[in-house]
């Protein structure tokens, strides 16, 4: 799980320093393209039955995921990788509340302090001296609030093959980003996707997203879910050296603190649930 968390940030990182190279949109498209030919070709090597149609909580746990995979990417282009991570880790939150609608689980009163708590963090880690970052972090916070939908989804698939689920949400996640291409403005509509530079970057990121997806597989089938789901989140404290050694981002105390006001509680609903 660490070396997942090692390998997310390493997404992150490439992902942002492709904002100033090229839109986001295509940076999720690259994410959405490499997973899925891999994925797709462990699935018919290894004889899974690939579905497409499926059951409604295919195509939930596959849109919601799609949805907060395009909420990510566009923050990582205009907010530091450790805030992006920060924000969309309060999903397990949203998991445990969205369990009572779904799932007829009640959350406890833990897990509604837990809710309020991580929303009184995203207020302070707001910069709302970066142009645009209000905008960026309504879209982390999005991002974490439809993983939890894509959570509640997945719960419900365990008759279908993990290999097939991957690759139905990777068709359906490089769907939304060339739908996300022509639907949202472009800042860099000319960049050069020739330069090796954002080629290599653009591969990072697929490549990266791959291998920690497979990591963070092995982790969960071989570990206790809470204490597994509780490690990852080491990739804020990932998150924050690589804004610190590459791009020589300083923390203000609220935002320190706001960090805290978000993983503490979060990292108390995993292990409690």
């Amino acid at each position: 799980m660490l070396a997942a968390a090692a390998a997310f940030t390493v997404m992150g990182g490439c992902a942002h320093a492709l904002g100033k190279r090229c839109d986001w949109q295509i940076a999720m498209i690259a994410r959405s393209v490499i997973p899925m030919i891999l994925s797709g070709s462990l699935a018919v090597a290894g004889g899974a039955r690939l579905v497409f149609w499926g059951p409604r909580s295919l195509w939930l746990r596959s849109i919601a995921g799609s949805l907060s995979m395009m909420g990510a990417f566009f923050a990582f282009t205009r907010l530091p990788v450790s805030q992006v991570l920060t924000l969309t880790n309060l999903y397990p939150i949203w998991v445990a509340v969205l369990s009572w609608p779904f799932l007829g689980n009640i959350p406890g009163l833990d897990v509604w302090i837990a809710a309020v708590t991580g929303v009184v963090g995203v207020i302070l880690i707001e910069q709302p001296d970066s142009p645009g970052a209000g905008l960026a972090s309504a879209a982390a916070f999005f991002s974490s609030l439809m993983s939890g939908f894509a959570m509640i989804g997945l719960h419900r698939l365990k008759a279908i093959d993990p290999r097939s689920i991957v690759a139905h949400f990777s068709v359906v996640s490089l769907l939304t980003a060339c739908a996300a291409l022509v639907l949202f403005d472009r800042v860099r509509p000319g960049a050069v996707l020739t330069d090796p530079g954002t080629l290599l970057l653009l591969a990072g990121v697929g490549l990266s997203a791959t291998l920690g997806q497979f990591l963070l597989t092995i982790a969960f089938t071989t570990g206790p879910a809470a204490q597994v789901a509780v490690v990852g989140l080491v990739q804020v404290a990932f998150g924050m050296l690589t804004d610190v050694v590459l791009w020589n981002q300083s923390f203000s105390s609220f935002t320190l603190l706001g960090t805290l006001l978000v993983i503490g509680p979060t990292a108390w609903v995993m292990l409690r649930r």
